[in-house]
């Protein structure tokens, strides 16, 4: 046996899908401790005040869903939150002009950004059976193999992009859309799945959100729920596992105000991202490294810009607008902030976040912040015929932005999951498994934080009550 107890349970990384397994554990009774290596929680959700500007430098607003507003209930911060207009128009760059995306499946036969032979492929898609291919397909290729190179390029690629900063040619289906394989799967036709899919009328539809103080209101609230549970500044050298005398635990290095310790503890979530995952287990078994290895990034910079209202000639009420490669511009989108929620910019300012980079140009990351924001701003501002440059501006880039579901990426996960089941009491929880989004970390957490909660209630640790999800 160790000299001291080990602790329940330990979480390394306080992105928010670390908070949010941290937080649910904390309420089921168990301790806790998150083991965060920056001096603040959140990982990419970050916002920043400037010039009287509420910039978001990381993901601009999430989804309702159930389980994410259960959370925001528990945690108090059901009167913060700001509901985006369902209808705000969504834009489409085409041949240098704003066109409405079609969200909608009657807009899809009357939008002019299709022709008539795409719009013949979609109307009768629902009337063809197909099957999937035996192997895993890329987004392109099943784009392709059943509406057309036309669809591909003018609205599923620039959607792939806003959602993943991803190669829709390197892109699994399986992976990034199950439901889209599960739909030709089951039904042969992805449009007679959607429609025998669909929600029983009443049922509310996510909508977008966001909070009045912004985006990182959600994990500043996590960590002040957490407390001293949470150690920022901490960064986690390595970890072993050690089995001895019949018991098994985990041992921790930790580096903290430049004090080296060894912290115990009975599970292990690991909640960082996949290169410090990788580094940090190697020890604890070589299973991981292969698959971790597997798993690539996009770099994406976001650039938040804010302007004068009377610069503006073309920037209405809306989301924002989406950018297609063949457009041959860099920005890959933007979104307009100030027209979605209030409290992003000063009275007659307004204030976007656009963003570039990500698997199909790695090459922008080659230029300093300056050069980024020269480059994406002129050409937002040519789109929407804004006179001069921004009154104020922030970059941030992240190398490592967004996990690529590439092809393959299902089979790399089960076999992290085989390698993870290997090890009792160690549990994975990150933006690489489930999804990228806020919403889909979220429920992963809570599912993970369930795992540890009934572990270490089968080895009669610190095992009180269920992980509440309210």
């Amino acid at each position: 046996m160790p000299a001291l107890t080990p602790f329940p349970a330990i979480v390394i990384g306080g992105g928010i899908s670390g908070l949010v397994c941290a937080y649910r554990l904390q309420q089921a009774g168990i301790p806790v401790r998150v083991l965060e290596a920056s001096d603040r929680p959140g990982g990419v959700i970050a916002t920043e005040e400037q010039d009287g500007f509420r910039f978001e430098l990381g993901p601009q607003s999430f989804l309702s869903t159930e389980p994410l507003l259960e959370l925001i209930e528990a945690l108090g911060l059901k009167n913060e939150l700001l509901h985006a207009d369902p209808g705000a128009p969504r834009y489409i760059l085409f041949r240098g002009k704003l066109v409405p995306a079609p969200l909608a499946p009657p807009s899809l036969l009357t939008t002019p950004l299709l022709g008539a032979r795409t719009k013949w492929h979609l109307v009768t898609e629902m009337f063809r059976r197909t099957t999937p291919p035996p192997n895993d397909e890329s987004i392109a290729a099943f784009v392709r193999r059943k509406f057309g190179d036309e669809l591909l390029d003018r609205l599923v690629a620039p959607f792939v992009s806003g959602v993943y900063a991803g190669d829709p040619e390197k892109l699994s289906l399986r992976a990034s859309f199950p439901k889209l394989h599960e739909f030709e799967t089951k039904y042969g036709s992805v449009l007679r799945g959607a429609m025998k899919s669909r929600p029983a009328k009443g049922t509310p539809r996510p909508g977008l959100c966001s909070f009045r103080e912004g985006m990182e209101t959600l994990p500043r609230a996590l960590g002040a729920r957490l407390g001293d549970a949470l150690l920022t500044e901490t960064t986690v050298t390595g970890a072993r596992r050690d089995t001895s005398n019949g018991n098994s635990w985990f041992e921790v290095d930790v580096t903290r105000n430049g004090h080296r310790e060894t912290l115990l503890a009975s599970a292990l979530i690991m909640a960082a991202p996949v290169q410090a995952a990788s580094e940090i287990l190697k020890d604890v078994s070589d299973k991981f490294a292969t698959p971790f290895a597997r798993i690539e990034y996009a770099p994406v910079a976001v650039v938040a810009a804010g302007y004068r209202l009377d610069q503006l000639r073309n920037a209405g009420n809306g989301f924002g607008f989406l950018v297609p490669r063949s457009e041959r511009l860099r920005v890959l989108g933007t979104v307009w902030n100030s027209s979605l929620f209030p409290g992003r910019a000063p009275e007659n300012m307004a204030c976007f976040a656009s963003f570039a980079g990500g698997a199909t140009d790695p090459e922008l990351f080659s230029k300093s912040d300056d050069e980024i924001a020269e480059i994406i701003c002129g050409e937002v501002g040519r789109i929407l015929r804004i006179t001069g440059p921004p009154v104020t501006y922030l970059v941030k880039r992240y190398p490592r932005g967004l996990p690529q579901y590439n092809l393959g990426h299902s089979e790399t996960i089960s076999a992290l999951a085989v390698a993870a089941s290997s090890i009792p009491g160690l549990f994975l929880t990150g933006n690489y498994l489930s999804g990228p989004s806020i919403s889909s970390c979220i429920e992963q957490a809570n599912q993970t934080a369930e795992a540890v909660r009934v572990y270490l209630a089968s080895i009669g640790v610190a095992g009180v009550g269920a992980v509440a999800h309210a």
